[in-house]
């Protein structure tokens, strides 16, 4: 693989993972426990799939095929999509989605923060204006985590399982393959360590703040997302999200 279609997988991976949390976040349209926390939710999800787009339609562009933004996000099938295993998971309760959210944007934070240093000019123009949403997105994760862990006990015990129960999907946020180790290498994505040591070291910070506990750094993990291999919960994500382009591929918007 050389190193233009390095960086389109990259693309791949960055806006697959954002399009499927966004989507997932648009299921609780007319759910959230309360009209703020609705608003909010459905805000942080517009953002994602906004920056998915832009993501997409570079990796079009690399591509060169014909085909354009639209085409990657809904004329693929799971086994093309290259998103974290994370972002895939079911809502549950709304501990649950703050812990995905939460683990999700300290990686996506961090990793923007790196992206905005890339030697690609597009790549990180296109980082530096994502980065100024996800301040937010990370502000308010973190700060859900910390509200509920130390609320009551029932939204204690709660955040706790919620950080359990996901903690066995986080391993992909910190590790690389080859495909990463080799535009890293050129400096065009994250350094591999520090990535890692930042998201640790953030994640570890809130749990304790919030008085949950620590989960093991060497516990195992599900991986194989950015290589195409996804849980159940993908195909189900898809049928749903695809329906509409696939059922009429020349519907227009008037």
């Amino acid at each position: 693989m050389d190193q233009q279609q390095a960086l389109q997988e990259y693309l791949l991976r960055l806006g697959d993972s954002a399009l499927i949390l966004g989507q997932r976040l648009c299921e609780l349209c007319g759910k959230a426990p309360a009209v703020e926390e609705e608003m909010a939710l459905m805000n942080v999800a517009l953002d994602l799939v906004g920056q998915a787009r832009n993501w997409y339609e570079y990796a079009a562009e690399l591509e060169n095929q014909g085909r354009s933004a639209d085409d990657l996000a809904y004329l693929r099938d799971a086994h093309e999509y290259r998103n974290l295993l994370l972002v895939e998971q079911p809502n549950g309760n709304y501990a649950v989605t703050m812990a995905r959210q939460f683990f999700y944007d300290a990686w996506h934070y961090f990793t923007l923060k790196a992206l905005v240093e890339s030697s690609d000019e597009r790549l990180a123009g296109i980082a530096a204006k994502a980065l100024k949403e996800v301040t937010y997105h990370l502000r308010r994760s973190s700060e859900w985590v910390k509200r509920l862990g130390d609320g009551t006990e029932e939204s204690h015990a709660k955040m706790q399982e919620a950080v359990e129960l996901l903690w066995r999907f986080t391993g992909e946020l910190t590790s690389t393959d080859e495909v990463e180790k080799q535009l890293a290498t050129a400096g065009l994505a994250p350094n591999e360590e520090q990535l890692a040591c930042d998201w640790q070291g953030l994640v570890e910070a809130v749990l304790s703040e919030a008085t949950l506990e620590l989960q093991p750094e060497d516990a195992w993990m599900y991986k194989g997302g950015k290589q195409g291999e996804h849980t159940e919960h993908l195909g189900y994500i898809l049928a749903e999200m695809q329906f509409l382009p696939r059922a009429y591929p020349d519907a227009k918007i008037w």
